[in-house]
């Protein structure tokens, strides 16, 4: 059994395109997305909008759950004032950019997502989270 696990997109639509054209040669039985659809790149709306086409299961990151309730605080860990600084200028520029309908999808974005799989005798049990449960 194959399954892809992919995260941290952060907006990088030449970059999930590159992703998806990769992952489509190695046709995985599953797919999963492990968060933070959106910040620090240009393309979030067109990154959430990839996403809700190919129907992914897909759980929130810290990211996504600030931009989806139009916070101006992202969750993130930053460790210097410049890193806290640049990171404000981050999730305001991403607020600017996000459409309603992608926020709106955003909001329904669970904060885990629970899988079992059969395999031959043995169950697989999965729990994806973003950060750590």
């Amino acid at each position: 059994m194959n399954i892809a696990l992919f995260s941290d997109i952060h907006a990088n639509l030449p970059a999930l395109e590159a992703f998806f054209a990769d992952v489509e040669k190695r046709n995985p039985d599953s797919m999963y997305c492990l968060g933070d659809l959106v910040g620090y790149n240009i393309w979030p709306n067109e990154v959430v909008n990839e996403i809700r086409k190919r129907k992914i299961p897909t759980i929130a990151g810290n990211y996504d759950f600030g931009i989806g309730r139009m916070s101006n605080e992202c969750g993130c860990a930053y460790k210097t004032d410049i890193e806290k600084d640049n990171g404000n200028i981050s999730i305001s520029f991403t607020n600017s950019l996000m459409k309603e309908e992608e926020r709106a999808y955003l909001r329904t974005l669970p904060a885990h997502i629970k899988v079992e799989f059969q395999l031959n005798e043995d169950k697989l049990n999965l729990l994806l989270v973003h950060g750590s449960p």
